[in-house]
Formats: structure tokens, sequence, C-alpha cells
């Protein structure tokens, strides 16, 4: 018989960002939050009980340019941010703090963190240029993010294409609003997140059959 695979413990911090511009460097974060979404170990996957832990920012830009329309999105005022916003250099130290406790899970276990997101290329690329730009390093490595989109993909078979959360079973959608406040739509992920991992699947179609 072959020698089962070690498994990892992880657990899984869903993440939102909210920034100015498409891309990092050039443009700013100007807020993110995140909350932990489960763990997963031998045992099995643990979705957290309500008022998980959470983490939320708002930061100082740290260019002259944004995009306008980006900006309206999240609701913020530039002049509050340039004036009152987070060191983006404090505010990421403390959330690399703030990851390291999360890695405590159930029964005192170290866990490896892993980002969720929806989708994650948008909010990883900030995140992990901020965590790398003004701490050095990332807590997630150079690799540890979900998507939540390729995660639906695969549970449920279809094409990644075309996919939003229109085309989900409304028995997997969180019973929360999507406000683009950071820490709201990471707690909105975070249910989507632990859904998915919960879900048997999609339901065999008028024409399909159980296999």
């Amino acid at each position: 018989m072959g020698q089962r695979a070690k498994v990892t413990p992880t657990v899984y911090v869903s993440v939102d960002v909210e920034a100015d511009g498409p891309i990092p460097g050039p443009y700013s974060m100007v807020s993110f939050g995140a909350v932990v979404a489960g763990w997963h170990d031998g045992e099995g996957f643990r979705r957290p009980a309500a008022g998980a832990a959470a983490f939320y920012r708002e930061l100082r830009p740290i260019s002259a340019e944004y995009d306008p329309r980006a900006l309206a999105v999240s609701g913020l005022d530039r002049a509050a941010l340039e004036a009152g916003g987070a060191d983006p250099a404090a505010a990421m130290r403390e959330f690399g703090r703030w990851v390291e406790g999360v890695r405590r899970g159930p029964g005192g276990a170290r866990y490896r963190p892993v980002m969720v997101a929806y989708p994650a290329v948008y909010d990883w690329q900030f995140l992990y240029w901020y965590l790398v730009r003004f701490t050095g390093s990332s807590p997630f490595g150079h690799s540890g993010c979900l998507d939540l989109k390729t995660l639906y993909a695969a549970r449920a078979g279809v094409p990644f294409a075309g996919i939003g959360k229109r085309s989900m079973p409304p028995d997997l959608l969180p019973d929360l609003p999507h406000t683009h406040h950071s820490l709201d739509d990471a707690r909105e992920q975070a249910e989507l997140f632990a859904n998915l991992w919960e879900w048997a699947g999609p339901r065999p179609g008028p024409t399909e059959r159980p296999e």
C-alpha cells in the first residue's frame, strides 16, 4: 500500500484590496481588509465561528498618480487618505504580525497561511507588492494564493471564461452585501470560500445522469 501524503495544515485568509489604479507602484492600495476564512488539516476543513479574527487599514497613497474612477469605487477621499492614512510600511508590518497570529490554528498547531480572493489576481498583486516593497517578504510566500473563481470552475466542472457570481448556484452565495469596503468584502469572500469548500458539487441537470 502506498504511503499517505503528509498534510500541511493550512489557514485560509480572505483578503480584499481597494486601489486607485490598475497596478501597484504607479498607483496605490488605498485600503485592505482580511479575515480568517477557515482551516484545513488532516481532520478536514473547519470554517471559523462568527466574529473571526479580522484586520483593516486605510493607507496613505504612495504616489501622486491615481485614476479618479478607480478611487471612487472605494468611496474613500484622496485628501483624507493623504492626511490621515496609515503609513504603508507600518501597516504592512502590522499585517505580517496579524497573519503570524492567525497561523496558530485549533489545537495550537502552526498553520501555513494562504490568501484567498475573488478574483485573486488583482488583490494579490497589490498585497504581495506592498509586503515585499515595505517589509522585504510575504507571510504567504511567493505563491500562497487561491483564486475563488478558479476553485468554483474546478468544483463545478465548468469553463473558467464567463464565470461570475450570477452564474453560481444561489445556495453558494453569501448572505452578505458587496459594499466595496475592504473588510466587508473580505468577509463576503470568506463565506463564499467556506461554502465552496463544503459544497457537494453541481446537481445533475434534466439530461444528466449521476454516475
